[in-house]
């Protein structure tokens, strides 16, 4: 799973859900390194265990001859309380870590395989994912 070796604080806080999260992502929009692409539609968290899900998946399809690129890396920390605990007595601890996804953020890039597999690959990954997503292509000039 992705996790980052270090980080400067333990615990983040939460984060509000506003505007600037449901404009759509001009950082990461195009296919860049493989000829297809999974794009994201919505804003949303996607946790570390869900892009390694997605990655299994992923490389079931491809085999030895597809080439996968992970475009976004978990790099924020979210916590839990323990099961039937009160209110109070601080925040839970961390449990892992997560990225904020953006609508039109390419998530994940597949390359070296037939069109019909590699968006067959994509489309299995994305219903892994918390995010409703589309395969796109790269666009060939």
């Amino acid at each position: 799973m992705l996790f980052p070796k270090k980080v400067k604080y333990r615990k983040w806080q939460t984060g509000r859900t506003n505007q600037k999260l449901k404009r759509v992502d001009s950082r990461g929009a195009q296919v860049s390194f493989g000829s297809f692409g999974l794009k994201a539609l919505a804003p949303g968290r996607i946790r570390s265990q869900q892009i390694e899900a997605a990655r299994k998946t992923m490389s079931r399809v491809a085999g030895k001859t597809g080439k996968i690129w992970i475009r976004v890396f978990p790099d924020r920390p979210y916590t839990a309380k323990a099961a039937e605990v009160g209110m109070g007595s601080g925040k839970g601890d961390p449990q892992g870590y997560c990225v904020d996804i953006r609508p039109g953020r390419v998530i994940f890039e597949i390359d070296g395989l037939a069109d019909v597999d590699a968006r067959e690959a994509l489309r299995k990954a994305g219903t892994k994912l918390p995010v409703k997503t589309k395969v796109i292509s790269r666009d060939l000039v």
